[in-house]
């Protein structure tokens, strides 16, 4: 049985439309194919939906076009900027949303953010812009910026409670083990905060395999350090391959045989 829950497409930063990735996973046996773009921001951007209408409508059509083939979703990668976007119901109430994604990319200095400007972007595909926010909004200071990444995440949770937690320490991606390793206390210590809020508030757990097939990261998104903490919490958890083109879909990278292997409890194969 083949699913992904976190799919992107042409309305935000994907490569393709929605119905050729339908397409693609009917094509390759896929039972289930969940679409998360990125939600709306309120500032310009390369990565985000501009027609959110035209994007819940179209693949509410996919969802009955193919309903007799593939099980399709409509959900939201949505976004906690604080003092920007901090409550997801408007968003979830607009679109009719079956499912969300709650994940932190922007992170601002300060709680008064006035444009994109006062946001450490950490994700994309160049770790300059990591840097470059990190020291213009945080002098540098790693431990100050990877407690606000972390402090925020939290928020998130606690507030929106999203259906699933996307890519949890994705912080870890432009790193690179420059800034600091992830086996030192302070660093571990936030990141455990974290996964136990997240068996708190009793949520599902993203193992995301993009950063490993884009050559961006070694691990999964969280580590196997912290899916071995997980497992001890009896976290539920589901694999994404964040797609963001029709091949990505099949990029599980090995998912699946490792959660086998540890004898992972519980790997959900559906919502």
């Amino acid at each position: 049985m083949k699913i992904n829950y976190h799919t992107h497409s042409s309305y935000c930063d994907g490569k393709a439309t929605p119905r050729e990735m339908v397409e693609f996973a009917v094509a390759h046996g896929f039972t289930a194919l969940g679409f998360t773009g990125h939600c709306p921001l309120p500032f310009k951007n390369t990565f985000s939906i501009t027609d959110y209408e035209g994007y819940c409508r179209e693949v509410r059509s996919l969802k009955e076009e193919y309903a007799d083939r593939i099980n399709i979703y409509l959900g939201l990668e949505m976004d906690y900027v604080p003092g920007m976007l901090e409550d997801f119901t408007p968003l979830i109430e607009q679109g009719g949303l079956e499912y969300t994604i709650g994940s932190v990319h922007l992170i601002p200095a300060n709680n008064a953010p006035q444009s994109d400007e006062d946001l450490w972007f950490i994700d994309g595909p160049k770790w300059e812009r990591y840097d470059e926010g990190l020291f213009r909004l945080f002098d540098g200071d790693i431990r100050r910026a990877v407690r606000a990444y972390f402090y925020q995440q939290n928020a998130m949770l606690e507030r929106n409670r999203p259906t699933i937690v996307g890519h949890p320490d994705k912080i870890v991606m432009h790193n690179r083990d420059r800034y600091f390793h992830e086996d030192e206390p302070w660093y571990r210590d936030l990141a455990l905060e974290t996964i136990h809020l997240i068996k708190e508030l009793d949520l599902i757990c993203e193992i995301n395999t993009r950063g490993i097939y884009k050559g961006r990261h070694a691990d999964y998104y969280p580590g196997k350090w912290l899916i071995q903490e997980m497992k001890t919490l009896r976290i539920p958890v589901i694999v994404s391959t964040d797609a963001h083109a029709p091949e990505d879909l099949l990029r599980t990278e090995g998912a699946y045989e490792y959660l086998s292997a540890i004898a992972y409890p519980e790997v959900l194969r559906d919502l």
